[in-house]
């Protein structure tokens, strides 16, 4: 993660190092030309180390919209926390607020980004499901079921589970209806979309997590559905699935986070 112009010899050092040099990280209001990198008319605020701002890894200001005070909160608690040594893995919202601002503010790359979520529709983990076994069947009503007849509701368009893996179509009003879904999310609710459909390769779960039907545990719970039925016929595996456990629920956190608005 780059720093405001000023500081440049400390980020390279950074950089190059991957160590802590920052004595203090604190929210201050961006600047009106900082602040055209948020939402416009928004206003927003910067993360700072020291005296130094937060930029993208393509050099853009990183501003939080000031509706999104908690994301720019967590953010800082995120640099907070960092210890001697730099880890990208704690920083998860700094790089999901970068993503909404070098990529899915971008009209070209969002484009992209949005035609290729929508395939997730025709592959998407909850439309395929299995008759056996019992522990399998028994997870999907209890998960999928109820997801399903939600969204068809909620967007009023048939969906169904797929019954062969190969040659599967969805109604006609599905994918416009979902496209415009899409279209409708701004960067950072783009950004959070993407990073849970990516995580859960689900479509369904994460438009289910971020319109509140699903809480953070749901979500997780319907993705793992198909890892559950193993764990019950098999056992867990110690230091693997607990730890894809927790990582799941740790990407969802974020992504539950990013699309908070004051």
């Amino acid at each position: 993660m780059r720093l405001e112009a000023g500081g440049e010899a400390a980020t390279k050092q950074a950089e190059r190092t991957m160590t802590r040099f920052w004595k203090t990280v604190h929210l201050a209001p961006a600047t009106e030309a900082e602040a055209e990198a948020g939402e416009r008319g928004a206003g927003g605020y910067t993360v700072k180390l020291d005296k130094r701002a937060l930029k993208t890894p393509s050099g853009a200001k990183m501003v939080i919209p000031h509706q999104r005070r908690l994301l720019a909160s967590l953010i800082a608690q995120e640099w907070s926390e960092q210890t001697k040594t730099l880890k990208s893995h704690t920083l998860p919202l700094t790089s999901l607020a970068a993503r909404a601002i070098d990529g899915c503010s971008d009209a070209k790359e969002r484009q992209k980004i949005c035609s290729d979520l929508l395939k997730y529709l025709e592959t998407d983990t909850v439309l395929f499901y299995e008759s056996t076994p019992t522990s399998l069947v028994r997870l999907q009503a209890e998960h999928w079921d109820p997801l399903l007849a939600w969204a068809s509701e909620r967007f009023s368009v048939p969906l169904s589970p797929f019954t062969a893996l190969l040659g599967n179509a969805h109604d006609p009003k599905v994918l416009p209806t979902f496209a415009s879904l899409l279209d409708n999310l701004d960067p950072f609710e783009l950004a959070a979309f993407e990073r849970a459909v990516l995580t859960t390769k689900s479509f369904l779960i994460p438009v289910a997590l971020l319109s509140g039907r699903l809480s953070v545990e749901e979500a997780a719970q319907a993705a793992e559905v198909e890892v559950r039925s193993q764990i019950e016929r098999w056992g867990e595996v110690e230091d693997s699935h607990d730890v894809d456990t927790a990582d799941l629920r740790r990407v969802l956190g974020s992504v539950a986070a990013a699309v908070v608005k004051e």
